[in-house]
């Protein structure tokens, strides 16, 4: 099976991934939840640095995909409509940077 190159876009940055020939709309769709919940993090203006931010979005999609009870390596791609964020994503974003400060002490706070 070979591999192709895409050039994407993540919060405003370039990247250059690789994917196997038929899988570029499933990689597609990845880069567009990661670029979203990465977004929102930014926007949200209490995270600031861009690994730190990776960092919260990586966390909040796999607690999504966990809390939905779907393991993260066999999720079902989803519709574009189910990116759209839901009302407890900040509360849930809110309680995910809180038990990251605490595991992080006072000299890693995210905040």
């Amino acid at each position: 099976m070979s591999t192709k190159q895409l050039e994407v876009q993540i919060m405003g940055q370039s990247y250059l991934l690789g994917c196997p020939e038929g899988g570029e709309a499933s990689l597609l769709e990845a880069v567009e939840r990661v670029d979203t919940a990465m977004c929102k993090i930014r926007d949200a203006g209490k995270v600031k640095a861009r690994d730190r931010i990776a960092v919260l979005a990586a966390l909040n999609l796999a607690f999504d995909l966990s809390d939905r009870g779907t393991p993260a390596v066999a999720a079902a791609p989803r519709a574009a409509s189910a990116i759209v964020p839901r009302a407890d994503d900040n509360a849930v974003l809110g309680t995910l940077i809180e038990r990251l400060d605490v595991a992080l002490g006072q000299d890693g706070q995210l905040i």
